[in-house]
């Protein structure tokens, strides 16, 4: 201990040292009588830290007034922070002060003197409670670790085994002698002049007290039922909402004509000390045997809605009991604990009354595990549900067998003597078992909320919805089962603390109070680039001369600049110092631009897309041979569309570095070629006039230029032609070059004109070995085959129509 002190007044004197001056100089009378109560504390704190006799009680105790200073000197680390950064900056405008025989005008060297001594002031007050701070955190933290490893030490503490006999005979003298002490106190009471007047004076409250219990223990369900009706008609019938809802009025009420009892027989003061310790425990026990046959009853319910599907109704029955006989022995066990603060047994008495408890509590457990459940059949559509649902019962499936493997050992410690950890581990397993079913039934009630208001009936048991709410309730449930298995309040309340103080990750301090500032600011902004962006595409820039491209290229740019500056602003306003991570985000930009090369080329072509646009969106493009219209482009890839109606994602590098042809790029004209052949002897100058007449006659060839009409030249089997047209929309090509065959083929059939097709003449030099044998069976013939029927509808086109040599160019 004269160690520690001697360190902690060496660290206060340093301070003061640099400072330049005494610490009480710069403290005010509150302060320094603060500052010296806190002194007193902690001396205190260590001298029984290192005695190690205080009791849990008194180290409690102790251990929240140093919470309480704790705190006090974590807000004053921070205070006058910005004043003491103003006054480094306006020393640092100064300039350096002057080294050696150097000196400054007197006017700078009185105000450098000023600004340096209020910066002393401001510093000093932080200093030490930056020390007061880690030194109440250390004495915390001791305090903690001490009362752990008592806790630890009671609980593997071997006593007096239950299963002598020895031990039988005292164990049942000291509880027969404790029921006769509450009877005799009881009627001492009952006797003396002061209960009778306390009856005379208060026997109207104690009356109304007792018939309001009544009526509600009588009448509770009743009316439970009654207002289960009146609320069904609200809607929401068949959603299980309302009856969730009645199911909790069934347990209240009749609880609060419990309470309402227990409350006039106290006003009545015939108890005693051990009597009213006793009855006040009523309320709690009674809650416990409401709250394990309601969760019999809801299972019960549940079970009843699939038709026992799953538990049959005898199981379901068994498991209702069984809960019901859980809840008694759990009672039974905090009596003891009660019994023993009262009355101040021995281990071997305690040991003795607890172990049938204990043994009892397990053989339940072990009923309950050996009640049989079947796997209902899937229905349609339910094999993706139950993949989906697999991995959250294989764990709920693990936690559960663990639980009742504690509970099976549990009697076995009991028997050897260790019965405090054998009630620290059967109980905190029943509690945990009937908890993880409270949460699914709490967990539906939530999901069948939300299906009614939104709708969507039972298929909201597969929304997200309910696995957000399932996640959340698993979250929330942690601090209680923590304080199921040993864990004391305080330290949840430190966990809390700490969590609070935050965490330092390479210099920058996140806290849930800066993250959440940073989450709503980033949200705010979001919102906003959105919106902006929305009245761009809708308002703004529909009524400009900017092409749809264009305005498609502003709004994603909007969008990510926008996005970009609400996460810096809200850097900025949560307090992020993101100066330290400098050096390591330079470091690690190295490995992550060889790691990410390709993302980032992506990025950067996105970019360059967006600015240069030499694509846009609805464009028809080929590139690396896959052919349609551009859907979408994004930072990283571009999404196209083909004529076979599938989606293609091509990464944005590859249309910067790329070939790419775009057949509308800047408007939609194109060429359109359609080849003909006629037979030999046709008239050339007939052809070129009728194909001119048909180019000239379609609607969506332009006048100017005008089509034309190429005699190709002399083929294998036909004189070939080509008409060649620009279009004025290159996307109708395959309608036009269709509409133009249609038409070639008409008016060559008004004209007597040919279209040839090719020919071949087969010379077989030894006809004579293909005779048949006339003493040659003829193979039977088999079975005709099937006439094919003509397809009911045309052949979807693909950009197959449009490969190289079928004659379209652009």
């Amino acid at each position: 201990m004269f160690r520690q002190v001697r360190l902690f007044l060496s660290l206060f004197l340093v301070c003061f040292a640099l400072l330049g001056g005494p610490a009480a100089a710069q403290l005010n009378d509150r302060q320094s009588e603060y500052y010296q109560d806190w002194l007193d504390t902690a001396d205190r704190a260590e001298a029984e830290i290192e005695a190690d006799r205080t009791s849990n009680a008194a180290l409690e105790n102790l251990r929240s007034e140093i919470h309480t200073y704790r705190d006090d000197f974590n807000r004053a680390r921070s205070a006058n922070t910005d004043r003491i950064q103003t006054l480094d900056a306006q020393i640092k405008a100064l300039g350096p002060a002057p080294e050696g025989d150097a000196t400054e005008p007197k006017e700078i060297a009185d105000l450098r003197k000023h600004l340096e001594t209020q910066l002393s002031s401001l510093q000093v007050p932080q200093i030490i409670s930056e020390e007061a701070f880690s030194r109440a955190n250390g004495l915390i933290s001791e305090i903690d670790q001490l009362l752990r490893d008592r806790q630890k030490k009671e609980l593997l503490e071997r006593g007096p085994s239950p299963l002598n006999p020895v031990y039988w005979g005292p164990a049942w003298f000291d509880l027969v002698e404790a029921v006769r002490g509450l009877a005799a106190e009881s009627s001492h009471n009952l006797k003396s002049n002061i209960v009778k007047d306390r009856l005379s004076n208060r026997g109207l409250g104690i009356l109304a007290l007792t018939v309001a219990a009544g009526i509600l223990l009588l009448y509770g369900r009743y009316w439970s039922e009654r207002a289960g009706e009146y609320m069904r008609g609200l809607g929401g019938r068949g959603m299980g909402v309302w009856s969730f809802l009645v199911s909790l009025l069934r347990i209240v009420l009749p609880w609060l004509g419990v309470w309402l009892l227990v409350q006039a027989i106290v006003m009545t003061g015939v108890l005693g000390l051990r009597g009213t310790l006793l009855i006040q425990n009523v309320p709690y026990w009674a809650a416990l045997i409401f709250y394990y046959d309601w969760i019999g009853r809801q299972v019960h319910v549940s079970q009843a809605a699939q038709n026992f599907s799953r538990l049959s109704r005898k199981s379901v029955t068994q498991l209702r009991v069984y809960l019901d006989v859980l809840a008694i022995f759990l009672i039974a066990y905090e009596f003891g604990l009660l019994f023993d603060q009262i009355e101040n047994i021995s281990d071997a008495t305690r040991a003795v009354i607890s172990f049938p408890v204990v043994v009892g509590t397990a053989l339940v457990l072990l009923r309950i595990r050996r009640i049989n459940t079947s796997e209902p059949a899937p229905a349609d559509g339910e094999t993706a549900e139950t993949a989906r649902s697999s991995g959250l019962t294989q764990i709920m499936n693990f936690l559960r067998r663990a639980v009742f493997l504690l509970g099976m050992v549990s009697p076995v410690l009991a028997a050897v003597g260790y019965t405090n950890a054998a009630e620290a581990i059967v109980f905190p397993a029943v509690k945990t078992l009937v908890l993880f079913a409270a949460l699914a039934i709490f967990h539906r009630f939530i999901t069948s909320v939300y299906g009614w208001l939104s709708g969507q009936g039972e298929a909201a048991r597969d929304s997200l919805f309910s696995v957000l709410a399932g996640f959340i309730i698993a979250v929330l449930t942690l601090p209680v089962l923590a304080l199921y298995w040993g864990a004391r309040e305080t330290d949840l309340l430190e966990v809390w603390s700490r969590l609070l103080l935050g965490f330092d990750i390479g210099g920058v301090t996140i806290s849930p109070s800066n993250f959440f500032t940073f989450l709503v600011v980033f949200a705010i902004g979001y919102g906003l680039t959105r919106l902006l962006q929305s009245g761009l595409r809708n308002s703004l820039l529909p009524k400009t001369s900017i092409d749809l491209g264009g305005q498609n290229a502003i709004a994603a740019g909007t969008g990510y600049v926008g996005i970009f500056l609400a996460a810096l602003v809200a850097i900025m306003v949560a307090g992020f110092d993101l100066s330290s991570l400098a050096i390591v985000a330079g470091a690690l930009s190295v490995g992550i631009g060889f790691g990410l090369q390709t993302i980032v080329s992506n990025f950067v072509s996105g970019i360059i897309l967006l600015v240069e646009r030499p694509i846009s969106k609805g464009d028809w493009i080929d590139v690396n041979g896959m052919m349609g219209y551009v859907r979408d482009i994004s930072v990283r890839s571009t999404r196209i569309e083909t004529f076979d109606r599938s989606d293609v994602i091509v990464p944005n590098s590859d249309l910067i570095s790329g070939v790419v042809t775009n057949y509308t790029r800047g408007n939609t004209v194109g060429r359109v070629i359609v080849p003909v052949g006629v037979a030999y002897g046709t008239d050339t100058r007939l052809v070129e006039k009728i194909l001119g007449e048909i180019a000239n006659a379609h609607p969506m060839v332009l006048a100017n230029p005008a089509p034309s009409v190429v005699f190709q030249g002399f083929g294998a089997d036909s004189l070939d032609f080509e008409i060649r047209a620009i279009l004025r929309d290159v996307n109708w090509v395959l309608s036009v070059k269709s509409d133009m065959n249609h038409e070639i083929n008409r008016r060559f059939v008004e004209e007597g004109i040919e279209i040839p097709f090719a020919q071949r003449d087969v010379w077989l030099r030894n006809p004579e070995t293909l005779r048949v044998p006339p003493a040659a069976e003829k193979p039977k013939s088999g079975p005709a085959p099937e006439k094919i029927q003509p397809s009911s509808k045309p052949t979807d086109m693909t950009e197959a129509d449009l490969s190289d040599g079928d004659g379209d160019e652009l």
